[in-house]
């Protein structure tokens, strides 16, 4: 069997052995173990940051940043786990991978009970800590819209973990915030 094909519509398959729909994402049978796999060994700066630094690693800082939507801002970047993290420049010439991005999100977050739009907490939460993100592990020149932005860097702290830990503390994150409603949700699905 092969990992990506086009019987139905354009497929791969994850590391559950599920089939994921690209256009038809709605029924396809992904798990949070899905997502944090894919999230856990996607880097993030299209691997132009000084060491492997992960999407689930950024999520979980979000969340740590976010206190009130905490929940919401560890599964904001849910959908990379599938699509991959585009960095922002080629994203924009990319209006196709907007609309796919997008129908991907809503997927993710309607399973997951992931608020949609996301909450504007979060998003400010997201670019503080890339702020510091850029601070840590990027050129200097890097992070400087955020001091002409006014964006404080949020106060965290990039470890670079592997791919495994990555996984590990976001699956534990995400049963710290939201295990047992999102199993009885997932149960519909299964």
């Amino acid at each position: 069997m092969i990992a990506v094909n086009i019987a139905v519509g354009p497929r791969m398959m994850l590391q559950s052995g599920a089939w994921f729909d690209f256009l038809d994402p709605e029924s396809s049978d992904f798990t949070i173990e899905d997502i944090a796999a894919g999230l856990s060994n996607t880097c993030r700066y299209a691997g132009q940051c000084s060491g492997f630094y992960s999407v689930a690693e950024h999520s979980l800082l979000v969340s740590e940043v976010a206190h009130e939507h905490s929940y919401a801002a560890l599964m904001h970047d849910a959908a990379e786990a599938f699509i991959g993290d585009i960095t922002r420049p080629l994203k924009q010439l990319l209006p196709d991978f907007k609309r796919i991005e997008a129908r991907v999100e809503t997927a993710i977050f309607d399973r997951f009970g992931v608020p949609n739009p996301m909450p504007k907490a979060v998003k400010a939460a997201d670019l503080r800590v890339l702020a510091a993100e850029q601070e840590q592990i990027m050129p200097r020149e890097t992070s400087l819209w955020a001091f002409t932005d006014g964006v404080e860097p949020a106060p965290v702290k990039v470890r670079l973990l592997t791919p495994p830990e990555a996984r590990e503390a976001f699956l534990a994150r995400y049963a710290e915030l939201h295990a047992p409603s999102a199993a009885r949700k997932h149960a519909r699905f299964a």
